[in-house]
Parts: C-alpha cells; sequence; structure tokens
C-alpha cells in the first residue's frame, strides 16, 4: 500500500512542483488547497484535492484522521500582507493548528516538514566570515520573517510531533513570480539595482528544494531539526542579471537606485494599499530585505544528515527556467 502524504500550498509555486516528485516518488498524494485557488493546470494530476478547515482544529483533526497520513509537508503561507499580525495568523497560528491537529490525531504519522525560509533566521554583515548556520542567532528584517521564526518556536513546543523544519534561500524556478519580475525586466533592456553597496546572495532552484522535502521524509533525524537550503554557493549582487543577460543574449542599462529612493517608494505603496485588501509587492521591509548586505547560508547540516547534493548551480538553474518562461510565453 503506497504511503499517503499531504502537501499544503499544493497550488502554490513550491507546493505544485512537490506535487509532481511526490507522484514520481510513487506517494498517494493528497493536495490541500483553499477553495478559491486555481487549480486548472493541475487538475488532471492523479492527486487527491481537499481543503482543511485549518481555522477549526477539532475539525481539522477529523479531517486528518479521516485520511490517515504517513507524511505532512506544510508548504502554504503567506508572502505578502499588509501587517504583523497578518503574517503571524496565516505562518504561525494556522501552521500551530496543523501541527497540534496531527499530533493529536490517530494517524500513522512519520514526519511533519515544515517549509520555513532564510527570512526567519535573517541576513549578516557583508564581511562576516562566517556563513548563516542553521543555530545563528536569528534577527529577521521583515515581518515575513518574524513570522516564520515564530511558527518554528511554536512548533518545537509541540509534544510528539516529528517536526522538521527546512529554511530556503531564495526559490527561483518555473512558475516562479517575485525573482521573474527581476527577469522580465533584465528581458526588456533594464537591469537596475537598489544603492551600490556589495552583497552576498543564495540561491536554490526549486527541484533541488523539492528533492530535500522528499529527503527529509526518509531521513532519521532529531525530532526539531533546522536545515538552510541553498546551492552551496555564494553569489554577487550582480551574478544574476549576469547569468540571464548570457542565457538571453540581451544588453542591459544598468543603474543604481538610490536606497532613500526606492524606501521612499515602498512608503508610498504602502499608503496607496491602505484601503485594499491585497498588499504591495514592494513596501519598506521589502527594501530592506532586498538590500541586506550578506543571504549566504552553510547546508553542512544538510550534507551530514541528507546527503544532499544540488544538482542546480545557478547558471543550469536559470537555463532551464528561462527556457519554461519562454515556452510558456511568460517572456517573448
Amino acid at each position: 500500500m503506497r504511503k499517503r502524504i499531504l502537501i499544503t500550498g499544493a497550488s502554490g509555486f513550491v507546493g505544485s512542483h512537490l506535487i509532481s516528485a511526490a507522484l514520481d516518488e510513487g506517494l498517494d498524494v493528497y493536495a490541500a488547497v483553499r477553495p478559491s485557488s486555481n487549480i486548472k493546470d493541475f487538475e488532471s494530476l492523479p492527486v487527491h484535492w481537499v481543503n482543511l478547515s485549518m481555522a477549526d482544529p477539532q475539525k481539522l483533526q477529523a479531517e486528518l484522521e479521516q485520511n490517515q497520513y504517513n507524511f505532512i509537508i506544510h508548504c502554504a503561507g503567506s508572502t505578502k500582507a499588509k501587517t504583523q499580525r497578518d503574517y503571524d495568523y496565516v505562518n504561525a497560528e494556522l501552521s500551530v493548528n496543523l501541527a497540534n491537529a496531527a499530533a493529536r490525531a490517530a494517524i500513522p504519522l512519520e514526519k511533519f516538514v515544515f517549509v520555513s525560509s532564510l527570512a526567519a533566521l535573517g541576513p549578516i554583515g557583508y564581511h562576516d566570515n562566517n556563513l548563516i548556520e542553521v543555530n545563528h542567532v536569528p534577527r529577521p528584517v521583515t515581518a515575513y520573517g518574524k513570522s516564520k521564526l515564530l511558527a518554528e518556536k511554536q512548533l518545537k513546543e509541540i509534544p510528539n510531533l516529528r517536526l522538521v523544519i527546512v529554511r530556503p534561500t531564495a526559490v527561483y524556478g518555473p512558475r516562479e513570480k517575485d525573482i521573474f519580475i527581476i527577469i522580465k525586466t533584465i528581458a526588456s533592456g533594464l537591469e537596475p539595482y537598489i544603492g551600490s553597496n556589495p552583497q552576498k546572495l543564495s540561491f536554490i532552484y526549486v527541484k533541488d528544494l523539492v528533492k530535500v522535502l522528499l529527503a527529509s521524509l526518509q531521513t532519521t533525524t532529531p525530532i526539531g531539526s533546522s536545515y538552510n537550503v541553498s546551492d552551496g554557493a555564494v553569489y554577487s549582487k550582480y551574478a544574476l542579471a549576469e547569468i540571464t543577460k548570457n542565457i538571453l543574449k540581451k544588453k542591459t542599462f544598468k543603474f543604481h537606485l538610490p536606497i532613500p529612493l526606492v524606501s521612499l517608494l515602498g512608503a508610498f505603496m504602502e499608503l496607496i494599499y491602505t484601503f485594499r485588501s491585497d498588499a504591495p509587492a514592494l513596501n519598506k521591509e521589502k527594501v530592506a530585505e532586498l538590500n541586506a548586505e550578506n543571504w549566504s547560508c552553510s547546508i553542512s547540516a544538510l550534507k551530514q544528515d541528507m546527503n544532499f547534493i544540488p544538482d542546480y548551480p545557478l547558471k543550469k538553474g536559470m537555463e532551464e527556467t528561462l527556457l519554461w518562461y519562454k515556452q510558456n510565453n511568460w517572456l517573448t
């Protein structure tokens, strides 16, 4: 009998890639989505689509018991919200509801994998000689990062939860929409940067992240173990653009925007969105995150515990990503 896996946020960027990989692994996939989620591109996949009562722990426990899951990978979360409270509710409170229900439910649960973020730890200084380790003292610079850190702390307090925490750095790949904004701008011939300060950046291709998530299900690790995830390399501020330009054979006009100007624009966008239900792609916190000096992280724990070897350095991952964008008419 195939083992059952519940994937939350299944219609999202990472979740949708995880569905395909889990099916390839022979798992019986249950994909949790909101009633409003657009799944038309994935409806043909042989998965069970489910809606979960994330705000109702008692009902949620019954839903988990109904399908007897062996694994849960919690990908669902909010990357854009208007207040710290909004982030905390989705990324922490609802995550804890699911985890509590899983810990209490009469199900054969072997692993509960929480997809956190390197943002929960925050960046370090440019001249810091050490990489961001899994036990790095957390200093998140955004409300999003703070909400993920809160979730991590609260999840670790749940008794009898077979927890694994995975913290990816910037994730890119087919169907990703945020880094795509940068790629599309470069494809148009413009190459803007926030400030002229040097930066150290890290990336992870979505297929490598998915490989880690599935490997975490089969690896014997101490309960509550955390893993930072990147491709193991450290990139300059200009690396993504240089690789993209070379692949697309594009020339660009490179320019640096003053940080105060972009911060002012972020504040203006927040003001515009005051009476809207959604949140802007750029705000003051996002500017701080994009301008952070050093996001280079260590994956030594990942290599040691899961024998992780990245398949996709940035150049290889971008070649595959840009091809997908072109084939699917995201880029012309």
